[in-house]
């Protein structure tokens, strides 16, 4: 397999997805959840529908392992937040489904998801949670959060946010991208995609590790109980990542409109 290289300045907002969408302003009163009855069995069916698509998908395409999925057993019907690294583009998006099924998992995801004419209702029926991209947009959204808690649903979040192509390390991400669960005492788990040299056929797959329960401690403050989930988290990612042993794709440092493409990792 060819390798490549890529090359960051900003470890946070750098986004390597490629997908050249025309992005459209959300709504600032955008319906997270469906209004009618007949929408929300569609939205059920659908899940159960495509569930072993997704497997059979993951499997033919990136050779996909989960290790730990038991893990989660227990906590299904009370609900729980999957935090995971954001490697890839479909993959992402549809391994979360097979480590909720039979449940059904809604993934936080960015505007750009829901830009697409004619699939935003699929992407939302198969469990897509629009991020805003208007800040007039986030009081909504927070009582969206709050309420798929309440309803002891399973979400996803990738809170390094933009997608590096087989990464094979964790970006840095805030204590602030697990408030939600720090808010409702959920618990979290990580699930982290490495890369691995297969066997017999050229190229890598992609085993993902499960790790957690990691339970918010309510008597810490907020913003105490929120760093300590995070560095819960990094940790538990930090680990796993070690697992990867194949790289096709090089990432290297390089200062904004700067020429030197020494590899030299920033201070975080």
């Amino acid at each position: 397999m060819k390798e490549r290289t890529i090359y960051y300045s900003d470890l946070l907002n750098d986004d390597f997805a490629g997908t050249d969408i025309n992005t459209v302003t959300l709504p600032e009163d955008y319906r997270y959840f469906p209004k009618t009855a007949i929408r929300r069995g569609f939205a059920g069916g659908l899940n159960f529908a495509v569930s072993p698509l997704i497997l059979l998908l993951q499997e033919a395409v990136y050779g996909e392992k989960i290790v730990g999925r038991e893990k989660l057993k227990g906590y299904r019907k009370e609900g729980f937040y999957l935090y995971g690294n954001h490697t890839r583009t479909m993959g992402d998006a549809y391994c979360p489904n097979l480590l909720a099924f039979p449940k059904k998992a809604y993934i936080v995801a960015s505007a750009d998801c829901f830009s697409i004419k004619g699939i935003r209702r699929v992407v939302e029926d198969l469990g897509g949670i629009a991020l805003p991209n208007n800040p007039k947009g986030f009081k909504n959204y927070s009582q969206a959060m709050k309420r798929h808690a309440e309803e002891n649903h399973i979400i996803t979040l990738y809170p390094e946010a933009h997608i590096w192509p087989q990464y094979t390390g964790i970006r840095p991400f805030k204590a602030s991208t697990l408030h939600y669960p720090a808010e409702s005492g959920k618990p979290v788990f990580t699930f982290t995609t490495t890369w691995q040299k297969r066997k017999i056929l050229p190229g890598a797959r992609t085993v993902v590790y499960v790790d957690g329960p990691f339970i918010p401690d309510m008597s810490l403050p907020m913003d105490k109980r929120k760093e300590v989930l995070r560095n819960q988290a990094f940790e538990a990612m930090t680990e796993r990542v070690k697992n990867s042993n194949y790289e096709k794709i090089h990432y290297v440092y390089r200062p904004e409109g700067g020429i030197n493409t020494e590899h030299k990792e920033p201070a975080t």
